[in-house]
């Protein structure tokens, strides 16, 4: 069950700072920021949005900080949310392209600033140089590259499962070595996630950076295949769930055999335990940032970029759909000296990069999307009501189980969807076709109410239709317009397929 929430709304404040100033030390509330977003993260992974589960880093941060109760995404994966998250606007509407290039990004922003940036992505190939994702970036690693040239390395790389089986096997042999040698059980495994190398660059730059920072992270550990290390496995589950069974789980889908309950069931605590390992690793960031004396003026926001589904729509993993197990996402924000809360008012994850330029006193550039949330944090301001609606694309081939490297919106139908904090509106702007839920009476989507709307469900329709025709609108303009060499090298493609893209 979810927890209780109180509900308070945020307003927006304008900067009274100079387009691209920093404000004094002396006049700055927060000196940093450390971004945390985390892949496939849907927002009922988490106890503070689902009071079952074990997440006691993320935990805390949302006790002492504020949580966005309906924070939803801009589209249903990596390529299709970042531009959002990182800077501020949809996918396709600058130049029909899916990355960032000659965005003006949250990173480049402020480091026009004066404050310093760093970046460290666990092998996302969305998330590349490829697609403008180091623009702004003093520091930025994604470690893509670690590929290496060997025939093995290679192999391992565009099959990740094999490598986390490696992972699970040398696990009981690390922690007798670290028992045997007196060292700590923390990090007794393979790191085929690349967790420990974004860990380990983050604490670097965090120890090395003097004056106010910017720091991104980002996660792929709940991003399938989920082979979390086993400790984090017991501590989810009543222990029964083994190695073997994760095998068996892995093989059955990786097959594309029936999934049972049995085998459901052993998915979902695998991609649990996978987020008890991430929230792990969060925590260390946070004593990292703690030792060097800096916890106290750092504020932390963490995010999903998409969701994950569990067969409530037929499927596994997130292929193109708009439902809220892939467009609800966790949101929150936590700045030292705030007492926080939590807020019911719908909010596009195109809010953070505002919500951050504003903790660190810059102000936002005109082309950004979202607006600040900043003043909900502080309690600060009036009541918004007239938030608008939060509009997420995805883009689907002939088949939904089709996960092509989407170059443009010819790659199949666009599919667009419109939400506020009840209703969620999907339209395929192709064929026509249109999908209406009220999600407090049916939180899983599940009823289909467009057929034969009332009067209030038509009236939700006519206000929702044109938001998303104007969307579709621009970017049909900006269609074809996207330049330049779609070809990635051998890297990047192998850690593409990785994830399960050709």
């Amino acid at each position: 069950m979810a927890p209780d929430t109180s509900h308070s709304d945020e307003t927006e404040s304008e900067s009274s700072t100079a387009a691209g100033s920093p404000t004094t030390e002396s006049e700055r509330e927060v000196s940093n920021v450390v971004l945390v977003t985390i892949d496939s993260l849907r927002a009922d992974a988490i106890a503070p949005y689902d009071a079952d589960r074990i997440s006691p880093v993320l935990t805390d941060l949302a006790a002492d900080g504020t949580t966005f109760d309906r924070a939803f995404a801009t589209g249903n994966w990596t390529p299709f949310s970042f531009p959002s998250i990182l800077a501020s606007e949809p996918v396709f509407a600058r130049n029909g392209d899916i990355g960032v290039k000659d965005a003006r990004t949250l990173a480049s922003v402020l480091s026009e600033a004066g404050i310093a940036t760093g970046g460290f992505n666990a092998a996302n190939g969305f998330l590349t140089s490829h697609w403008g994702y180091p623009e702004g970036f003093d520091e930025f690693e994604p470690f893509v590259t670690s590929v290496g040239s060997s025939r093995y390395s290679r192999y391992l790389a565009a099959h990740p499962t094999v490598e986390a089986w490696i992972q699970l096997l040398a696990s009981p042999f690390r922690r007798l070595k670290s028992k045997v040698s007196g060292q700590s059980d923390d990090r007794p495994f393979l790191d085929a996630s690349r967790m420990f190398d974004v860990e380990d660059a983050a604490t670097e730059f965090i120890d090395e950076t003097d004056g106010p920072f910017f720091l991104w992270t980002h996660y792929m550990d709940t991003h399938t295949p989920y082979v979390p290390a086993p400790r984090y496995i017991r501590e989810v589950s009543d222990g029964l769930v083994g190695t073997h069974r994760m095998l068996h789980a892995h093989t059955r889908t990786s097959l594309g055999l029936e999934v049972g309950e049995r085998t459901l069931r052993d998915l979902r605590t695998l991609y649990q335990a996978t987020v008890r390992q991430v929230d792990a690793s969060v925590g260390r960031l946070l004593d990292a940032l703690e030792a060097a004396g800096v916890a106290d003026e750092t504020a932390i926001v963490v995010a999903g970029d998409h969701g994950e589904e569990f067969q409530e729509h037929g499927h596994l993993a997130h292929y193109p759909k708009l439902y809220d197990e892939l467009i609800s996402v966790p949101l929150i924000v936590n700045v030292p000296g705030e007492d926080g809360g939590r807020v019911s008012r719908h909010v596009g994850l195109d809010a953070i990069p505002p919500t951050v330029a504003d903790l660190l006193g810059v102000e936002s550039p005109p082309e950004w999307r979202g607006e600040s949330v900043a003043p909900a944090v502080r309690g600060d301001g009036e009541a918004d009501p007239d938030r608008d609606p939060v509009v997420s694309v995805t883009v689907r081939g002939e088949e939904v189980t089709e996960q092509p490297i989407p170059r443009s919106m010819a790659d199949g139908d666009l599919l667009v969807s419109v939400r506020d904090a009840e209703w969620t509106y999907i339209e395929n702007a192709d064929t026509g076709e249109t999908e209406l839920y009220h999600r407090p009476s049916d939180p899983t989507q599940q009823e289909d109410l467009s057929a034969d709307p009332t009067d209030e469900e038509l009236a939700v329709v006519e206000r929702f239709a044109p938001i998303a025709a104007d969307h579709v609108a621009e970017l049909r303009d900006r269609e074809g317009e996207a330049a330049g060499d779609d070809e990635v090298d051998e890297d990047l493609e192998a850690r593409l397929e990785a994830l399960g893209y050709r």
